[in-house]
Formats: structure tokens, C-alpha cells, sequence
């Protein structure tokens, strides 16, 4: 059987993803406390604990596919199937999806506007 390039590989169960999304979070917060930063001004540009597991499975799928930078449609494609794959990301999926997020520099509607 073949492997779909915008399939993404089940990798590791949700609860496993999450507590790794986790960790990475407290992470980024504890270096930016540590740079200075006072949260209020930072929290809310984060991505949440399920946004950062669908960019890890993305990234996952981009690794399996040589590295190269998916066009619009197949990252359309790679995050819909990662709902599908995941269900309880769905909402997540969706926010990423939409134009709600644009104010977070993380975020690959305002990267691809930036390049």
C-alpha cells in the first residue's frame, strides 16, 4: 500500500501529543519570563495545547514529504485529514484554518504574507 503524501502517519496517541504540546508550551512561556516578558503582553499569541499538536502532525507531514513547504491546497488538505485522523483537533483544525488568527506572527496566513 502506498503512502499519500497529504495523509499524515498516525504518530502517537492524542494524550501522548497533547502532554508533549504541553511541555513544549511551558517551555516557551518560561523562556520568554525569563527574557522579561510580562504574560499579558504574550499569552494570548501563543498557539493552545491542541493548536500545537495539529502544527507538530503538520510538521510531521512536511518532514515525510522532503521538507518542502506545502502549497495552500495541500495544507488544506494535510489539516483536514488531520481532523479526520483526530477528531477532538477538529476545532483547532478549523481556527488554523480560518482568518481568526492573523494577529499571531506563528500563524501561516501572516508568514505567507510576510515572505
Amino acid at each position: 500500500m502506498g503512502n499519500d503524501q497529504n495523509t499524515p502517519r498516525r504518530r502517537a496517541s492524542l494524550e501522548l501529543l497533547r502532554a508533549e504540546a504541553a511541555d513544549e508550551l511551558s517551555v516557551l512561556v518560561s523562556e520568554r519570563l525569563r527574557g522579561g516578558e510580562d504574560p499579558w503582553d504574550f499569552m494570548e499569541d501563543l498557539p493552545s495545547v491542541d493548536e500545537l499538536v495539529v502544527f507538530i502532525l503538520r510538521a510531521d507531514n512536511i518532514a515525510e514529504n522532503g521538507g518542502a513547504r506545502p502549497n495552500a491546497a495541500r495544507h488544506y488538505r494535510v489539516l483536514r485529514q488531520i481532523a479526520i485522523d483526530y477528531p477532538p483537533l477538529t476545532e483547532a483544525v478549523w481556527r488554523l484554518l480560518g482568518d481568526a488568527n492573523t494577529h499571531r506572527a506563528w500563524d501561516s496566513t501572516v508568514r505567507a504574507d510576510i515572505t
